[in-house]
């Protein structure tokens, strides 16, 4: 039988999956939802809001095909800068985040099985992971904020975070230069 403390550990993470999952809602509904209801094109500043907190490790979120859907409406070059700049800005707060507070108050957020890969592959691949994590999509948020935990060079976070992004959206570019 369940300890209490396991069972209120369960319940907490119910609770707190249910209200990332309503703040990720709240975040499309009020960007993209919003934009479509009022019969506007999408803003720019909807496509930051977005990608900003898909990059978030609390709120992942499908931020590729985001920023392949906002193509419609902005050239790749505005498009490209606007998720460098907002990737990078979550995943600074990510990985401060991780810098900063214990790897026990983490695990309410995010596994520690996902917390613990996540170090793993930065202990055994280091750039590599960053820059690969970044290129496909796969959860950077949680690299950077493992990154944190780690006390990883945030100077090479930065690097191959920004390197991996600007090349994945420069090909998603082009594949959706070809499609649309």
């Amino acid at each position: 039988m369940k300890s209490m403390e396991a069972q209120k550990s369960g319940v907490s993470r119910i609770i707190l999956a249910a209200l990332v999952t309503l703040t990720a809602i709240a975040v499309i509904s009020l960007t993209i939802g919003q934009d479509i209801y009022e019969g506007r094109s999408q803003s720019l500043a909807s496509f930051s809001l977005i990608h900003f907190s898909g990059y978030l490790f609390f709120l992942l979120m499908p931020v590729e095909m985001a920023f392949v859907y906002y193509l419609n409406w902005y050239d790749d070059f505005t498009l490209i800068w606007t998720a460098l700049i907002t990737a990078t800005v979550a995943q600074v707060i990510d990985y401060l985040i991780g810098y900063s507070i214990n790897s026990k108050s983490i695990t309410r957020v995010v596994s520690e099985k996902k917390i613990m890969k996540a170090e793993g592959y930065i202990r055994k691949y280091s750039n590599l992971t960053i820059f690969a994590f970044n290129f496909l999509p796969l959860s950077s948020p949680i690299i950077a904020l493992a990154a944190g935990i780690l006390k990883f060079s945030l100077k090479d976070l930065l690097i191959f975070s920004i390197t991996g992004l600007a090349l994945k959206y420069f090909v998603l570019s082009l594949i959706a230069g070809y499609l649309i």
